[in-house]
């Protein structure tokens, strides 16, 4: 009687794991697109809009963070055209939003497959990773291509305490986005 119970329960979280998967891959999608057709569009608009260009970028950035879309090209442009020091703080802010955004992300997608209830049943010991250690959060947010995407993500499936996740992210930014925007900043030099 209990495995008939069970049975709609599981159909359910199935469904409602489905929903949240194709909903956040199609969304995903629509970002992408749109910031890949218009990203020339995107460029002229925040060259001309002056601070305003600034408040949209942190918003680009945010949106960047569904997609797979990288934003350090964001970044290189901000810094050839507002300096240095700016980029830096505009792409800090607007990726830690980014960051954010993924982590909400992966908790919505824990949430509806109940990982937390099964994370000890995965293979190889997966489910005891010490993801809500700082160690680990910083360790993969600096691993190159998506490791910063995949951290961010897992780290909400995890249920990372916020406060804990927030911190650990906003440092590796900070020194991400000052690389990135210096470099920006140099190659503006370079070609002007």
């Amino acid at each position: 009687m209990e495995n008939q119970e069970s049975l709609p329960d599981k159909k359910e979280s199935r469904k409602k794991t489905l929903t949240t998967l194709i909903t956040s891959l199609a969304f995903m999608a629509v970002i992408g697109a749109i910031v890949a057709f218009d990203f020339e569009k995107i460029k002229t608009f925040i060259s001309q809009a002056g601070v305003w260009g600034l408040v949209i970028s942190v918003f680009v950035y945010a949106a960047l963070g569904v997609t797979f879309i990288p934003s350090e090209p964001l970044t290189l442009l901000i810094g050839a055209m507002f300096g240095p020091w700016t980029a830096m703080i505009v792409s800090w802010i607007g990726n830690t939003m980014a960051a954010v955004v993924e982590y909400y992300i992966g908790k919505r997608i824990g949430n509806a497959a109940n990982f937390l209830e099964k994370k000890e049943k995965l293979p190889f010991g997966l489910g005891k990773l010490p993801i809500d250690s700082p160690l680990f959060l910083i360790g993969g947010r600096v691993i190159p291509l998506y490791g910063a995407k995949a951290i961010s993500v897992v780290a909400g499936v995890y249920h990372v305490p916020l406060y804990r996740y927030i911190w650990t992210t906003a440092v590796t930014i900070f020194f991400g986005s000052l690389m990135f925007s210096f470099g920006g900043f140099g190659l503006g030099k370079l070609f002007n």
